[in-house]
């Protein structure tokens, strides 16, 4: 008798359990259900660790102790930015340049949260990512919104600790904006010519991937594929050279448009997807581009910068005694590539790391170790 009550209550308790768990699971269903989440984990950042050798790294101190500083900041959202092709005091240049800063704390703030687990960053990121998402209005101007890449981050990094509210606000943003680039870029006849095959395609190929893969949707992200390999064979010959250096006979233009193309292979590849040795029908790889640099990046070779170019807008940089818009070229301003770059492929690391010995401190706490 004593052995049937227990087996029983042992029956009881396992159904009891098992309600329990089905419960549990159902009401995390309906909790995470109505609100977007982020799939890409771009970052590779310490998820809440706290350990004296997480905070003892220099990268993660710098970063926290840079972002400590602004955690009472409030967002300085703008429905517009405007940068393109304009110098310091013209137009909204100087507003712009000042109000994007919000994107950068935003995704240091993220990396901040996620390397200690402090609630304070995480919801300084909720205030900025929900005011920025529901007052920007994106232009599809790549120059103006390159820097959007940091809000993508950071929705990326902090999605699933988001209040509802912010994750559909940035889900929806970021869609709207993934879903603008491609159609403006599938409106124009083929073959792509003037910005749709420069430097402004490497950024829009970038926003595109970024987001595509942050809000996980499929079509988005096999489109995001055929516009990279599209623009691989449209902007670098088959040598690794590239459209922007013949135009604007600029290392500075070349560094500017593979940088967000190693940044959108490295969103492929944290979804296991290698967009590096990927090759268009002209036989071009991004590889290919990043070995062309190489020579420049480690001094063997040297450029005269804008020389040639025949963009008026160098000219004019020029005579405003921009600093970079003459003179020899600078390695050390293809240092954040080359430590992207080495992500990607450790065969890059030793540049990166001979124009500098660190890289800058979001990617340190980000991407901390090279590629194999």
């Amino acid at each position: 008798m004593a052995l049937k009550v227990r087996r029983v209550n042992e029956a009881s308790r396992f159904r009891t359990t098992h309600a329990t768990l089905a419960a549990l699971s159902v009401l995390s269903a309906l909790m995470i259900a109505p609100g977007a989440h982020a799939a890409m984990n771009f970052c590779a950042a310490p998820a809440m660790q706290t350990s004296e050798r997480t905070h003892a790294d220099p990268g993660v101190k710098a970063l926290v102790k840079a972002v400590q500083s602004h955690v009472d900041d409030q967002p300085k959202p703008r429905a517009t930015l405007h940068t393109e092709g304009t110098l310091p005091h013209e137009g909204i240049h100087d507003e712009s340049v000042e109000a994007a800063g919000d994107l950068g704390l935003m995704r240091d703030a993220a990396l901040a949260w996620r390397a200690t687990g402090n609630e304070r960053y995480l919801r300084l990121v909720d205030r900025f990512l929900f005011a920025w998402t529901t007052t920007y209005q994106p232009s599809f101007n790549p120059i103006d919104e390159t820097n959007f890449e940091s809000l993508i981050l950071a929705y990326d990094l902090t999605a699933s600790a988001l209040p509802v509210k912010t994750r559909n606000a940035a889900n929806a943003f970021i869609a709207k904006m993934v879903t603008g680039y491609i159609t403006d870029i599938d409106k124009q006849p083929r073959p792509l010519t003037g910005t749709y095959r420069n430097n402004w395609q490497s950024h829009r190929v970038k926003l595109v991937a970024m987001g595509a893969f942050t809000i996980d949707d499929r079509k988005m992200i096999n489109e995001a594929q055929r516009l990279f390999v599209e623009h691989i064979g449209d902007n670098i010959a088959p040598d690794g050279s590239t459209v922007d250096f013949s135009e604007r006979d600029a290392l500075h233009y070349v560094t500017y448009d593979l940088q967000p193309l190693v940044t959108a292979a490295l969103a492929a590849r944290r979804h296991n997807r290698n967009w590096l040795p990927e090759r268009a029908a002209t036989g071009a790889t991004l590889a290919d581009a990043l070995n062309w640099l190489t020579p420049y990046a480690i001094g063997t070779r040297t450029h005269e910068e804008f020389v040639r170019s025949t963009v008026p807008f160098d000219a004019k940089r020029r005579e405003a005694g921009l600093p970079g818009s003459s003179g020899q070229w600078d390695p050390k301003n293809a240092a954040e590539l080359f430590h992207l770059a080495a992500r990607l492929d450790g065969r890059y690391a030793p540049v990166a790391l001979r124009l500098a010995p660190t890289p800058p401190a979001w990617l340190a706490v980000c991407l901390p170790l090279p590629a194999r």
